[in-house]
């Protein structure tokens, strides 16, 4: 697929001057690429990826993974909707799949395509542990995290050309396809630690807001950490933030978690 229609030089002029805000957490970050192109991009890449695996349908687990999907979707649209911003996530065109693979792993791409590997699921142990995963990867893509790296590796790449206009479109799609490895999974694109905070906090939110209790967050992380020692430690957790400063700030978002979950009708 060619990427050359990705940037638009006015649209990046006009973006270096506002940053997008994420309406959950209130954190701002810079995103210049074009996310019509990054959705259409990442729906080919979850088709391809869906094609190479083994997809399970029917079962009971996959059953689980559609619904506490579907629940935390459709909080998240209901949050936007209550704030007047429905039209952010007009263009997701949701799936929820489970992936046979041992890996303990999860994964959302930009537009709402979401796997979950078989692996993790006896992590997650039930609904909540699931809410805590799929709310947590479901956050990377509202909040625009695919598109803040991308724009991260343009600013780092190119700096000030970016304001001259005097970057090919060549380079640009050099840079999209550093950070959007094309013919590879895209679902594995690293975050950086600002953004697995922002997933973790926004992730708490959406799964209370969804009436999954938050409070399985903290044993749920620890079931992953002990699961990662004294082996590779799984890619879910390659690039997120130490456990004792994972654990400290998901105890700081609890009590407003927890305010979510009881107008869910979630017992406290």
């Amino acid at each position: 697929m060619k990427v050359t229609h990705l940037f638009g030089m006015g649209a990046i002029a006009l973006s270096i001057v506002a940053c997008t805000t994420n309406p959950i957490t209130g954190r701002s970050s810079l995103q210049l690429a074009n996310n019509s192109e990054i959705l259409t991009m990442s729906a080919q890449e979850y088709k391809t990826t869906l094609s190479k695996g083994k997809v399970i349908t029917g079962t009971a687990d996959a059953k689980r993974v559609a619904s506490v999907g579907s629940r935390i979707k459709n909080a998240a649209e209901r949050y936007y909707q209550s704030i007047g911003r429905a039209a952010d996530l007009a263009s997701y065109n949701w799936e929820f799949n489970l992936l046979q693979s041992s890996e303990l792993n999860a994964w959302c791409m930009p537009g709402g395509k979401v796997a979950v590997y078989t692996g993790i699921l006896p992590i997650t142990k039930d609904d909540n542990g699931l809410a805590v995963v799929m709310g947590h990867e479901v956050s990377h893509a509202l909040a625009g995290h695919g598109n803040e790296r991308i724009s991260q590796a343009m600013v780092a790449q190119y700096g000030g050309a970016i304001l001259g206009g005097t970057i090919s479109n060549a380079q640009w799609a050099n840079v999209f396809q550093t950070v959007y490895p094309i013919g590879s999974q895209v679902a594995l694109l690293k975050y950086g630690r600002n953004q697995e905070s922002e997933a973790d906090e926004m992730g708490l939110y959406l799964m209370s807001m969804a009436g999954y209790d938050p409070r399985a967050a903290i044993p749920f992380w620890n079931r992953m950490e002990a699961a990662s020692k004294g082996a590779r430690q799984p890619e879910f957790l390659s690039t997120h933030p130490n456990p004792e400063t994972r654990i400290s700030d998901i105890n700081k978002d609890l009590p407003k978690a927890l305010e979510y979950y009881k107008a869910a009708g979630g017992k406290l």
